[in-house]
């Protein structure tokens, strides 16, 4: 049975593929700031888009999506405050989550992307 870890990393290397087929660049992965961690850094057209990644290999206990809290959510928005403050950048930004459950063979049985799932 796979770790929570490899389960994860699995999810973030779908989610990037599924990014840069969709032509976002890919900026950062594992962005971090104090107790913060960004799981993906993108640009897409003329916005800079931070993402949030959630993989499970079953939903017996809810959506993926459903396990970013609040707390989880403000965690990002300050990260995302010092990623822009790092980078100098002051145009348009968004935050996204997309939710992965992965088959039994890790292999991706579904995805969804929630563009703009909250709000700073």
């Amino acid at each position: 049975m796979p770790t929570k870890k490899e389960i994860g990393d699995k999810g973030e290397a779908f989610a990037q593929k599924f990014l840069r087929d969709k032509e976002y660049q890919i900026l950062e992965c594992n962005w971090r700031y104090s107790r913060a961690e960004i799981d993906i850094i993108a640009k897409h057209n003329d916005t800079l888009i931070f993402i949030e990644v959630k993989t499970r290999s079953y939903d017996y206990f809810g959506q993926p999506e459903d396990a970013v809290s609040p707390g989880k959510e403000a965690l990002i928005m300050d990260a995302g405050q010092r990623y822009m403050e790092h980078i100098k950048y002051e145009w348009q930004i968004r935050f996204d989550i997309i939710s992965i459950i992965l088959d039994k063979d890790l292999n991706v049985s579904q995805l969804k992307h929630f563009e703009d799932a909250f709000f700073y």
